[in-house]
């Protein structure tokens, strides 16, 4: 599936400022749907890997709940104070659980990656601590927005 790209061309983060920007980021925002189609928005930490994004969610969590009954997710990584310091990304698409949930840490090839990158960047280890409460969920974007708005040149 091809990712479509949406923002002015003029501020949009090229494909390597973008998997720079989610690589150094930590903390996102979740936006999922409740069963009576009202918004409920959560911060999660995550990892980008291979053109995805990874979030590592407690499996007994309204989030959790709703995206088993509706995997449909818009997702929001930003930073800046000043307006012309304003940078972030929003991936919508649906999301899939991956590995077993909750993790315990079977042997799952495709989380080897996602999970010593996640290690490393929010506990500074070399392998993933399980805790038997979490899980993964992967969102292979269908739209990725971006904007940075350092590259409008504007007055300080």
């Amino acid at each position: 599936m091809a990712v479509t790209q949406r923002r002015g061309r003029r501020a949009m983060m090229t494909p390597e400022e973008l998997d720079s920007y989610l690589a150094e980021r930590r903390t996102c925002r979740v936006a999922t749907v409740a069963a009576d189609g009202r918004p409920h928005v959560s911060p999660l930490w995550f990892g980008w890997h291979g053109g995805s994004l990874w979030l590592y969610s407690l499996t007994r969590s309204r989030r959790w709940a709703q995206l088993l009954r509706d995997p449909r997710v818009a997702v929001v990584i930003d930073d800046g104070h000043d307006y012309g310091e304003l940078r972030g990304v929003e991936l919508t698409g649906a999301v899939e659980v991956v590995g077993e949930a909750p993790r315990t840490g079977e042997p799952c090839p495709e989380l080897d990656t996602p999970e010593r990158l996640f290690a490393a960047k929010y506990f500074g280890l070399s392998a993933m601590p399980y805790d038997g409460r979490h899980a993964w969920l992967r969102l292979t974007p269908e739209t990725i927005s971006s904007w940075d708005f350092r590259k409008l040149g504007l007055p300080g």
